[in-house]
């Protein structure tokens, strides 16, 4: 049981605690916080810490250090992680998470899957993984996220967890798509070995893969996975309460239309300058449209 996993956090974060978590979120600019800002402060603040979490791992992993100095410490996190559940939390990150533990049955296993996944980035560097261990990753560095917020949201049960892993793993493949170009400059290749190998590129350089004429239906098969997965998600969402899993909803359909975008781009060009994203402004309207109306 969650629960058996940690004592009692009675004690309320420190502002100052609240005020560093909160900064992480609002200075990556990231759809979540757009999502995740209508919740009420409580729920709001477990779940910034649980970004806030994800962000400092990530940062670990992408960067410049030697391997050494990155699995240091991404150990040092998962010590941190242990005294959060024997009620000795140590970084503001997690004094803000202590309540959350308890107050939502939050479970160690997924913080460590988390851990464990940005080792799989940051150790690799990861170049056309086989589709099992690309949906390992994916797991581990999303779903995993998913799962610890659909807790915080309110649903943990079936439907809840069937939401976080159809919707992280959609999130994820999307980011891929979305991100191949700048992947690819820092040596890494997400795009799964079997489709590469079934549009005929060989390669696992990503340089080589970029510039390679049949990269698009790769990236076309990628797309349609991703876009089965949005359904799996949505219909495991119609399961739920609506007002529980709005930023569930709010996060889908930002992601979406992100996809929607890519797959009309179509890989035509690649690196693309001129790739439109989704901006602020449609954000903010698709938060307001499922978050508040």
């Amino acid at each position: 049981m969650a629960l058996a996993q940690s004592i009692a956090h009675p004690r309320s974060p420190l502002p100052s605690d609240l005020a560093k978590v909160r900064r992480t979120v609002m200075a990556a600019g990231s759809s979540f916080y757009w999502a995740m800002r209508f919740l009420p402060p409580e729920k709001r603040d477990a779940i910034f810490a649980v970004y806030a979490f994800a962000r400092e791992v990530d940062d670990i992993a992408d960067g410049d250090g030697p391997d050494a100095e990155k699995r240091m410490a991404l150990e040092e996190w998962r010590r941190e992680i242990d005294f959060l559940y024997t009620g000795e939390p140590r970084n503001a990150i997690t004094r803000v998470l202590a309540p959350a533990v308890d107050s939502y049955g939050l479970e160690k296993k997924d913080f460590y899957a988390l851990i464990d996944g940005m080792e799989m980035d940051g150790l690799g560097p990861i170049r056309a993984p086989a589709l099992a261990d690309l949906l390992l990753y994916c797991d581990r560095v999303a779903c995993a996220v998913g799962r610890l917020c659909v807790r915080i949201f309110g649903e943990p049960g079936e439907a809840g967890q069937r939401t976080a892993d159809h919707l992280g793993l959609a999130l994820q493949l999307t980011n891929i798509l979305r991100d191949v170009e700048e992947d690819a400059a820092m040596g890494r290749l997400y795009l799964p070995r079997e489709l590469l190998r079934d549009a005929g590129i060989e390669s696992t350089d990503p340089a080589a893969v970029l510039a390679d004429a049949r990269l698009r239906p790769v990236c076309r098969a990628l797309a349609e996975r991703a876009e089965a997965e949005f359904v799996r998600a949505e219909a495991a969402i119609a399961e739920c309460p609506r007002r529980t899993m709005r930023p569930a909803i709010i996060m889908m359909m930002v992601y979406r239309k992100t996809l929607d975008r890519l797959r009309e781009e179509d890989w035509a060009t690649l690196p693309n300058p001129n790739r439109q994203g989704v901006s602020k402004l449609e954000k903010l309207w698709i938060a307001l449209r499922y978050g508040v109306f």
